[in-house]
């Protein structure tokens, strides 16, 4: 008996310590307190290479589920798994071999949308799991350029370079059977000269529902890097200054209440300062302080349970762990995109030269 309440007043002490230390850090770096709260994963990984050598650089990710997974890039490919990437069926798109695709969604293994960049625009669909595709949208307006899109269920919205000042968004609530310009208002909206948004990975807009309307959240980089949301437009303490600076991609938990904003200088990729960071969307949108990535720029990121974070670049892959705020470095590989499912628990990279590889916890 006498154990048993030692072991008692043992855990509720342990209990105690823990809150204190979680709240003592609270309004010091409460981002980054909130990832730290979770249970803490011992487990490592290691990156598994599916697929190679085919002559495209891959930049469209799209992970349906554990075993279908889509890929999207230049010199018109496009490819597919439906075993957890066992095998790979690739696609030539018929017209449009010399087009780059820099984003695909896919609905499942019948079913994908993808957009290519450069004028004029277009965004092709398939219903028979590659086989066809078929046009649903094109711009031949001078400087449109498609960069990345993002679905939620049916509803949909693609994000393009500056068109007369102002962010290029189009919307479909149809799975991107048909799409419709939006005219932004807001003129904070308006952007600079040598604002963008980077087609680096196709992650950096992602749709949000509140309240049962969906709003976009996205990023733009280069001489200025800001966040968009319902009207707001906020600046970034990222690398901004230079054509190719500041953000690239995002991603955020709609059930964890919290994102990450990444990118870098891709004409310096070893910079490493004020190359990323943490923040809460819940009731209000908090940016956190910039975060060094010690092997510097990066275009993709995703969460690995709820304690962690993959990101991906020219500069390799690398794993940061809230448990003890470190950066592990998976691998030197290249790559452009990496997605996880729903779950966060499985994921996908792509890359150039047909590099397709799954992070694997062992």
């Amino acid at each position: 008996m006498v154990v048993v309440e030692l072991v008692i007043i043992l855990v509720i002490n342990l209990s105690f310590l823990m809150m204190s230390k979680f709240y003592s850090c609270i309004n010091a770096t409460s981002i980054i307190c909130l990832l730290v709260a979770f249970p803490v994963s011992n487990l490592a990984q290691e990156i598994k290479i599916l697929a190679k050598g085919v002559n495209s650089s891959l930049r469209g990710l799209s992970v349906v589920d554990e075993n279908v997974v889509w890929v999207s890039g230049s010199n018109g490919k496009v490819a597919k798994t439906t075993n957890g990437g066992v095998s790979f069926q690739w696609f030539t798109v018929q017209g449009y071999e010399q087009r780059d695709f820099r984003d695909i969604h896919a609905f499942d293994s019948s079913t994908a949308v993808i957009i290519a960049i450069d004028t004029p625009a277009v965004i092709l669909k398939t219903i028979d799991g590659g086989r066809s595709w078929y046009k649903v949208f094109e711009d031949n307006r001078p400087g449109m350029f498609l960069d990345a899109m993002h679905f939620e269920g049916r509803e949909g919205v693609v994000i393009g370079d500056p068109i007369d000042g102002r962010p290029f968004i189009a919307k479909t609530s149809n799975k991107g059977e048909t799409w419709q310009a939006q005219y932004l208002q807001n003129d904070c909206q308006q952007t600079i000269n040598g604002e963008a948004f980077f087609a680096a990975s196709g992650s950096n807009i992602q749709l949000l529902k509140k309240r049962g309307t969906y709003f976009p959240l996205y990023v733009s980089g280069g001489i200025q890097s800001r966040l968009f949301f319902q009207g707001q437009c906020i600046a970034l303490p990222m690398q901004s200054g230079k054509n190719y600076t500041g953000a690239n991609g995002l991603i955020y938990s709609s059930r964890l209440k919290k994102g990450v904003i990444l990118g870098g200088d891709f004409s310096d990729a070893k910079r490493s300062d004020s190359a990323m960071v943490f923040f809460e969307l819940d009731k209000t949108l908090k940016i956190g302080q910039p975060i060094s990535i010690p092997a510097g720029y990066k275009s993709g990121v995703a969460f690995l349970g709820k304690e962690e974070i993959i990101t991906c670049g020219t500069t390799g892959v690398d794993k940061w762990s809230a448990s003890n705020n470190k950066w592990t470095n998976l691998s030197s590989q290249s790559y452009h995109a990496v997605q996880s499912d729903e779950n966060h628990k499985i994921l996908y990279l792509c890359g150039s030269k047909g590099y397709i590889s799954k992070i694997i916890s062992k």
